[in-house]
């Protein structure tokens, strides 16, 4: 469910949600966090004997700063740059060992793209960018956004640079199910009243995992943001850069962290933009998260009654009776989809309703598209407005198909972290927990948490602290009423990373950066451009 994300295939094990978008309109992965819905759930690691071993993971963290000779190949490699289908753009690729314990057992191909600094006079070097996920497309995030959309003046001064992730879109994308076979999977029941619906959302949880390992079964125990991290490395140097600068934002900004965990010294600039709490179990950042889209959803729903044309109360009406009548429409869906108009016969289910309405958390310009589709599926019984804002949270295109993002956002959550739950009965003794932080969506996000439990290879990760001694000052931004992130884990980050500061915006949606806040833009692109981060406690609306 950035974070991770959230409807059924999201997770919030390191931010996600939903496909978020900037202030600009411009689609991100910003958040995925674990409480997405079917899919990709906040946790991590099943049975398997394939998978890593906890001494392997903790080879990966204990490598020394200095390059060991194994890796010597790797950062001595220069991008061989050509020409991008998109103007403006170089694209190359670069090699890092598939499993950095054991370098010599083979390599991952990492896609890089570069657009370089537009300004005449001394430039600042690169500045990679992660929109988030994890899953999102870095290459995908720059060449339609960051790269025309971040300030001119950042533009000007820094190669505007994005790698894609090992697993993700043009790095090896980890793939699980066909067209077909997600629509399946998107549709199915995560309120289950009996256990014959459980049984159907354990069979989804299986079949989704077992389509992982077959399709990348090497690959799969080797996609943690650790690794992740250790390939940004081998990028910067490839990039000739003797420091990292970087714009994380949600799950992107677990990323950002751990590579200062890793890489106290090598840290430059680095802006981590709707933080994750890398100490909290995926249980906790599923419920925290969980949390965080009722508190979305409560803005919401007293924007909504203000308005003439809101189909879930009048003036006047509470947030907690919004929130009732909401839930009402969902039940009534759970028993009779309403009718799309897809032309694969899709209808809307009440999952599929449920992946819409926290889709539009995501960002509140999307507010007005979201009172528009329900009042279209409550009152004409036409669901084609939230089946939109559940097909662009998927990245479902127009022919079915659907990009990697769900795959591979479940592949790194259920590698980051050890599973929030073992079995159906544990999601049942924690439903009432997650129903009291979210009345609307507690229930299909408990067990949306449950899809790890199945997957095909162990956790190598484990909850802990990144306090990243030595590293240049960070600047952590978290948003008051962030859906997928929630402001604390913004405050939990900074009290970690020893020379973080934290910076806040006093507002709704996802992220801060490029959303519409002159005072967040003015203090980022100072840090950016000149180095100067805010003093500790700064806040913005």
């Amino acid at each position: 469910m950035d974070t991770r994300r959230t409807p059924r295939t999201a997770s919030a094990s390191r931010a996600g949600g939903v496909h978020r978008r900037t202030s600009s309109g411009a689609r991100t992965a910003v958040g995925l966090l674990a409480t997405a819905a079917l899919l990709v759930s906040a946790c991590s690691a099943g049975s398997s004997s394939t998978s890593a071993t906890a001494a392997e993971a903790a080879a990966l963290v204990a490598l020394p700063q200095s390059t060991p000779a194994a890796l010597t190949r790797y950062y001595d490699q220069k991008p061989a740059w050509r020409g991008c289908r998109v103007p403006g753009y170089e694209c190359a690729t670069l090699k890092a060992p598939i499993d950095y314990a054991k370098p010599s057992v083979g390599d991952v191909r990492l896609a890089v793209t570069r657009k370089k600094a537009t300004g005449p006079g001394k430039g600042l070097g690169s500045l990679l960018v992660n929109p988030g996920g994890p899953g999102g497309s870095a290459i995908g995030y720059v060449q339609s956004y960051a790269g025309i959309g971040y300030p001119a003046e950042v533009r000007a001064r820094y190669d505007m640079v994005a790698v894609d992730p090992r697993g993700v879109a043009r790095s090896e994308p980890v793939r699980c199910l066909d067209g077909p076979g997600m629509d399946t999977y998107t549709q199915t029941d995560i309120t289950p009243d009996d256990g014959k619906e459980t049984n159907g959302l354990v069979k989804a949880y299986r079949t989704f995992a077992e389509g992982c390992g077959a399709d990348s079964p090497r690959l799969l125990r080797h996609v943690s943001t650790v690794e992740a991290a250790r390939d940004m490395d081998i990028v910067r140097a490839a990039l000739g850069d003797e420091k990292l600068n970087f714009v994380g934002a949600s799950y992107g900004t677990f990323l950002g962290a751990t590579y200062a965990g890793l890489f106290p010294g090598r840290v430059g600039r680095l802006v981590l933009d709707g933080a994750m709490d890398p100490s909290l179990p995926a249980r906790r950042l599923n419920l925290e998260q969980t949390a965080g889209f009722d508190t979305a959803f409560r803005s919401f729903a007293k924007d909504c009654v203000r308005r003439t044309d809101c189909p879930l109360g009048k003036a006047g009406t509470s947030p907690e009776q919004v929130g009732r009548n909401l839930k009402a429409f969902f039940e009534t869906l759970d028993a009779r989809p309403v009718p799309t108009g897809d032309s694969d016969g899709r209808r809307l289910t009440e999952s599929l309703a449920t992946t819409g309405v926290i889709a539009a958390m995501y960002d509140e310009g999307a507010w007005q598209q979201l009172r528009e589709a329900l009042t279209s599926a409550m009152k004409e019984n036409d669901g084609a407005g939230l089946l939109v804002l559940s097909d662009g949270y998927y990245e479902r295109d127009a022919e079915g198909g659907y990009s990697n993002l769900m795959f591979a956002n479940a592949a790194v959550n259920c590698l980051d972290l050890p599973p929030a739950f073992g079995s159906p009965d544990e999601v049942r003794r924690s439903l009432s927990a997650f129903e009291k932080a979210s009345p609307v969506f507690g229930e299909g996000l408990a067990w949306a948490s449950l899809n790890c439990a199945y997957w095909p290879v162990h956790a190598t990760g484990e909850p802990h602290r990144i306090e990243a001694k030595g590293a240049a000052p960070i600047v952590v931004v978290g948003t008051t009423r962030d859906p997928a992130t929630p402001y604390r884990w913004a405050q939990a980050m900074a009290g970690q990373l020893s020379s973080a500061r934290l910076l806040t915006y006093d507002g709704d949606g996802h992220t801060a950066y490029g959303r519409g806040s002159s005072c967040i833009d003015r203090t980022i692109n100072a840090y950016l451009l000149r180095g100067t981060p805010p003093k500790g406690g700064k806040r913005c609306s």
